[in-house]
Order: C-alpha cells, then structure tokens, then sequence
C-alpha cells in the first residue's frame, strides 16, 4: 500500500500512514475561548509548545487571533507581533513541525518565512484568496477550512461540504498549489449547529469523495459540551478524545486538539483497531 505524503515548507513533508498525527493548539491570543490569555506572552507560548511536544504533538498550530463566535477582529500588525517572536523561537526544530492559523496572505508570508511549515486558512481561501499564492510560491501544506459563516448554507450538509470546498480547491489550483500539498477540514463548530455536527461526524466517510486528506478540529466545541453535559470548554477534553477515535475510524489523518495527551490515547486505540482491520484484509 502506498502511504500518501503531505507536502510542506523548508523540504519537509509528514507521512499520512497507519499512525494518526496530533496537532496541537497554541493560541497566542487575550479571548480564544478556551485558553485566552494564558500563552500571550513569548515564553509562556513557548513553554507550552514544549508541552505539547512532550506529550506527543507532531505540528503546532499557532495562531495570534480568535476564531470564536462574536470575538473581536485585530490588525494584521497586532496578529504578526503575536505570533512571529513565537515561529522564530521554534524554527529548525527537527522534533515538530509548524503551523500557522491565519486567513491573512500577509501573515501566512511572514510565518511561513519564520519557519512555519504549514498554512491554515479557517475562511478556505475565501476571504484572502492571495493566501493560495502564498502556499504555492513557498510550497507550504495547506489546511483547506469549510466555514458556513457569513453565507447561506445549502440545507444538506455534505453537499454543503463539497460545494464550499471544492470552490476553494479551484482558488488553490488557480495558484498553482499542488494537490500533495492540501488537507482538507471540515470546519467542526463553523456555523453549524449541535445536529448538523453531529451529522457530519455520522456521514464523514462521505468527504472522502473529495479525494484529499483530512484534518479535524471538534476540540472542546459547544456541540461536544452540549453533548456531554460540560458547560466550560476544559472539562471537554473526555468528549473531544471520543470525537478524536470516532472520526479515526472514518477516515481522518489529522487531529487539531488543546489536550494532546488524551487524544493521542484514544487515538493510539483507533490506529490498533484499524491495524487489527487491514491484516484481517
């Protein structure tokens, strides 16, 4: 069986195989909603990117701006003071790779050109679609994000899916972005609704129609406290870990999560059961 490669920047590239691939959150942000504040200053980020890869985060996803409903926008300035001192501590590290989670072309650049291996667009290229040239030029992996957010949405939800994603793909390919480069995401929590979640999850093996890989990010979302009963994102980490194994099962490579230690033991569960599958043929 062949193992896809996915593509990123500075020559590296990560093997999408038999082991599921934990990326860890790091938001230098004052309000994301669940650990705002508690990395803005440098060296905290960077204790906790310590952390993350001790407990076995292959990529780090930082971002300096709050994706939450009703949080409030910054300058492109402000993001890039925020998280550039942070890439440039940890580029050329050998024991993980880099992510940058911004919609801005501009920031994507600089990151990127800080040591950021990855680009991770939550607006899928359709709100700076110069973002799409940036991944191109530099040969960054790029994470495709469907967002339902300021649109109307169709009322089926893969087919929702596919049409936001794949007018994002022609963006990408309009670029010059090649296919190895692209993830896929599916946008968990993005102007959807607990049910509509949910039937994501139940019909995920559907996305794989789209050809791509596929990262997810449920970590400690509404939908999983509306769930399981946790009104404060931090108790939510049993019920992202459930999400984690379940969507491993369905196809998904990549987990974007806050806990990396509980999500890479259920997913170590996942990978078994799914190993215990192919042998069987």
């Amino acid at each position: 069986m062949t193992i896809p490669t996915w593509k990123l920047a500075h020559g590296r590239e990560l093997a999408l195989g038999p082991e599921a691939i934990v990326m860890g959150i790091l938001n230098v942000t004052p309000d994301s909603f669940s650990d705002g504040g508690a990395f803005l200053d440098a060296g905290h980020a960077l204790r906790q990117a310590e952390r993350l890869v001790s407990e076995g985060a292959r990529i780090i996803d930082i971002g300096g701006e709050s994706t939450r409903p009703g949080s409030e926008p910054v300058s492109a300035a402000e993001e890039q003071d925020r998280i550039l001192p942070v890439f440039e501590a940890l580029a050329g590290r050998d024991d993980v790779l880099l992510s940058v989670d911004t919609y801005r072309a501009e920031t994507a650049r600089l990151a990127v050109t800080a040591g950021a291996h990855i680009v991770n667009d939550v607006w899928g290229l359709q709100r700076e679609p110069d973002i799409a040239e940036v991944a191109a030029a530099t040969g960054a992996g790029l994470v495709i994000m469907h967002t339902g957010r300021e649109r109307e949405k169709l009322p089926d939800v893969i087919a929702d899916q596919f049409a936001f994603l794949r007018q994002s793909l022609k963006i990408a390919s309009g670029a010059g972005v090649r296919d190895e480069q692209i993830m896929l995401d599916p946008g968990f929590g993005f102007a959807k609704d607990v049910d509509e979640n949910i039937e994501i999850m139940n019909r995920f093996g559907e996305l794989s129609g789209l050809a791509f890989p596929l990262l997810v990010g449920t970590s400690r979302k509404r939908f999983v406290g509306a769930i399981t009963g946790h009104e404060k994102a931090e108790d939510r980490d049993a019920g992202t870990a459930a999400t984690s194994a379940l969507l491993r099962m369905n196809g998904a490579a990549v987990f974007r999560v806050h806990n990396v230690a509980i999500n890479r033991d259920s997913l170590k569960v996942a990978d078994a059961m799914l190993a215990t599958r192919e042998r069987a043929g």
